[in-house]
């Protein structure tokens, strides 16, 4: 087991799952991440593989089915499957903001119908918040969702939906108001749970998914679009059963996903020290491995201090929120590290492969177009340094 990113403090039940997923991330991921990966492929027998292991709904109360987990054990699992390949990840982590957002805000009814069959992977999830036109900006959101009855209808455009063709439940979110006057603009938005038939095309009568959306990395899993057109949707499948509280919902999602896209790039940035300390002693340059060259040494240094740093704060931002206090400065804060730590490990690994990181034969290649990716999920750095910069004000506010 690699001397870094290690977590103190865990039981027994949280070392067994972390060493049952690192098994099968050896013995089932990355033998085949990179293949798949060049193909664009999907990845089935790993999902199938991870369903079986109860990763769908570790975070799933035991009473619907799921093993209870922490927040912290759902993450040191995410990072222990970025390592083998990010794309997979994030089919789990996007599932896993729906499940945890039913959990916390859906009706009993929403949780007894959903939550079991989301535990077992048989309900896979989506979310879908951004949009063409708008970026980072959630409040100037266009969709619109207008009541009809017992039903709202709802007509738009997303962007950005991870699992968008393999998911059955889609978190979608609408505005239900038309900016009243004196009403802001997030309190007028309502997240409704659109079930639909996974594949490309018209998925239920009103709601299409293109097709997936080409991408550099972050391949096998689908990212796609999502267009609505008249789409019914019973009152309710409104999360919690009443209006105009799905801006609250989703931040609550997106929250604990940062967290998780911290756990991401803790992942990949591992693996890529992984790769680059090992071929640094495989290569020989002037009669020595490059290992051995001050150099690269001081580029080893640097990384590794990188992947324990990025770690710490992932898990901190995780035990944060699980003991029930607000962690929007810790999770924004260890996202923000993490990703953008990240990224100069692998560009650093891939410095150490000189000519052959640019070679498809390596995967430091595939890890290379990946972690630009973390550095956009779930916000943006710039979005993250103003929740970080806005908090810290908070807490230091001195006296007029």
């Amino acid at each position: 087991m690699s001397r870094l990113a290690q977590t103190e403090g865990l039981t027994d039940i949280q070392r067994e799952i972390l060493s049952t997923v690192r098994d099968f991330v050896d013995k089932e991921i990355l033998p085949v991440a990179t293949e798949l990966e060049h193909r664009d492929e999907y990845p089935t027998a790993i999902v199938e593989g991870l369903k079986e292991l109860g990763v769908f709904g570790l975070m799933i109360p035991e009473e619907y089915g799921g093993l209870g987990e922490s927040l912290l054990t759902y993450a040191l699992c995410v990072e222990e499957i970025a390592r083998g390949w990010m794309s997979v990840s994030g089919i789990i982590n996007t599932h896993f903001i729906v499940a945890y957002m039913l959990k916390q805000h859906g009706t009993e009814e929403q949780k007894e119908y959903f939550l079991p069959k989301m535990a077992l992977g048989e309900i896979r999830g989506a979310f879908s918040m951004s949009e063409p036109g708008l970026g980072s900006d959630v409040s100037a959101i266009t969709s619109k969702a207008v009541p009809d009855g017992d039903e709202y209808v709802l007509n738009g455009q997303k962007m950005w939906l991870t699992n968008g063709g393999s998911s059955t439940l889609v978190a979608v979110l609408c505005r239900t108001g038309d900016g009243q006057e004196g009403v802001a603009p997030h309190k007028s938005m309502t997240t409704f749970l659109v079930e639909k038939e996974p594949g490309f095309g018209e998925v239920r009568p009103g709601l299409t998914i293109p097709g997936k959306i080409e991408k550099m990395g972050y391949k096998g899993v689908d990212t796609t679009e999502l267009i609505m057109d008249g789409l019914r949707i019973p009152a309710d499948r409104v999360l919690g059963g009443a209006p105009n509280r799905g801006f609250y919902q989703m931040m609550d999602g997106v929250e604990v996903g940062r967290v998780n896209v911290a756990a991401r790039g803790c992942g990949v940035a591992r693996r890529a020290f992984e790769l680059g300390v090992a071929y640094a002693q495989q290569r020989h340059t002037f009669g020595k491995p490059i290992a051995q060259h001050q150099a690269i040494q001081f580029k080893l240094a640097e990384m590794g201090t990188r992947v324990e740093a990025a770690h710490a704060m992932m898990v901190n931002a995780a035990r944060k929120k699980d003991s029930g206090a607000r962690n929007d400065l810790e999770a924004g804060m260890a996202k923000y590290l993490a990703s953008e730590y990240c990224k100069e490990v692998v560009e650093d690994a891939f410095r150490i492969h000189g000519g052959y990181g640019f070679s498809k034969e390596y995967e430091i290649e595939r890890l290379y177009r990946e972690a630009p990716m973390l550095l956009i999920g779930e916000g943006t750095a710039e979005i993250q340094k103003m929740i970080i910069g806005r908090r810290l004000l908070e807490e230091y506010r001195t006296q007029d």
